[in-house]
C-alpha cells in the first residue's frame, strides 16, 4: 500500500507499471474506492501505467470534514500526478470521478492527453436531490441510502441473492466514512462543466451502461455533445458501474479509442 500527503490529505493510491509506460490516471465513483478498477488496470498490464488513488474521503485516505469542492478533487490528482512524476496522462473518471477529470483538463490542460468519461455528466442531478442525500447519510449514515443506490449502480441480474460480488461492492459502499459522502456529494452539487466541457480540444470518450439510472444514456450523450469530435458508446447490460458488470466491453471500447488517437 502506497500513501503520500498532500493538499493537507494523506491520499492511499497505487502505481502499475513500468514509468516509461503512457500513463492512465483512474478516479472513481461516489462510495467506491479504486479497486473498482481492477479489471481495467489487469488488462492494460504491459501496455499503460495505471494510477489509481482513493480520493480524499473514500478507502483508505484521509476523510476531513465535509463540505468539499470539486477544486479539492481536482487538486489532490494534480499533487499526485506531480509526486509520481507523471508530466501528462490520459484520465478516466468515473460518475464523480469523471467530473474530476472534466475539472483537471480545463484546469491544467498540460496535464491531460485525452479524458474516457464513464457514466458522467457536466452536471450531476440538482441542489435539492443532494441536500436531501447529504440530509439523510448524516442523519442515519450510508445504510438510510443503499437500497436505492444499488439498483441505480447494478442490473437486476448483478443484484442477485446468490451474487457475492455485489454483497462485496455493497459493503463497500456502505463502509465509505460519511464526510466523505457528504462531502463529496457537495462537490458535485456545486460543480457545472458545461462551459469548460465544452471548450476542450483534446480526444474524449464518453460511455454510459445501458441500465444506468444515476447518470443517464441521455446525460452522457449530452456530455459528448458539448465536446467537439467525442466518442460515445453505450455498454449493454450495465448499470452505473460498466467497469464491474462489463470490464471487457469497457476495455474493448478503450482499446478503439487509444487506437484511433495514438495513445498507446
Amino acid at each position: 500500500m502506497n500513501f503520500a500527503a498532500m493538499n493537507g490529505v494523506v491520499l492511499h493510491h497505487a502505481d502499475t507499471g513500468e514509468a516509461d509506460l503512457p500513463a492512465i490516471a483512474f478516479a472513481n465513483s461516489l462510495g467506491t474506492d479504486f479497486r473498482i478498477w481492477d479489471d481495467m488496470v489487469a488488462g492494460l498490464r504491459g501496455r499503460f501505467r495505471c494510477i489509481r488513488y482513493d480520493k480524499r474521503g473514500h478507502g483508505l485516505s484521509d476523510a476531513p470534514d465535509a463540505p468539499y469542492a470539486m477544486d479539492d478533487h481536482v487538486g489532490d490528482l494534480v499533487a499526485l500526478l506531480d509526486h509520481l512524476a507523471v508530466p501528462s496522462a490520459i484520465i478516466c473518471g468515473l460518475s464523480v470521478g469523471g467530473m474530476i477529470a472534466q475539472g483537471i483538463a480545463a484546469s491544467h490542460p498540460d496535464k491531460v492527453r485525452a479524458v474516457i468519461l464513464c457514466d458522467t455528466g457536466h452536471v450531476i442531478g440538482d441542489a435539492e436531490m443532494w441536500n436531501g442525500r447529504i440530509d439523510a447519510v448524516e442523519r442515519d449514515g450510508l445504510s438510510a441510502l443503499t437500497d436505492g443506490v444499488m439498483q441505480r449502480w447494478f442490473t437486476a441480474t448483478f443484484r442477485a441473492p446468490a451474487s457475492a460480488a455485489f454483497v462485496g461492492y455493497r459493503n463497500m459502499f456502505e463502509r465509505t466514512p460519511v464526510a466523505g459522502y457528504a462531502g463529496t456529494s457537495a462537490a458535485i452539487r456545486d460543480a457545472n462543466f458545461t462551459k469548460s466541457t465544452a471548450e476542450l480540444r483534446i480526444p474524449a470518450l464518453c460511455i454510459v451502461g445501458d441500465e444506468d439510472k444515476s447518470t443517464t444514456p441521455a446525460l452522457v450523450r449530452e456530455l459528448a455533445g458539448l465536446i467537439d469530435g467525442a466518442s460515445y458508446a453505450i455498454i449493454n447490460d450495465a448499470g452505473h458501474l460498466p467497469c464491474i458488470e462489463q470490464p471487457q466491453a469497457q476495455l474493448d471500447l478503450m482499446d478503439r479509442f487509444f487506437r484511433e488517437n495514438d495513445l498507446g
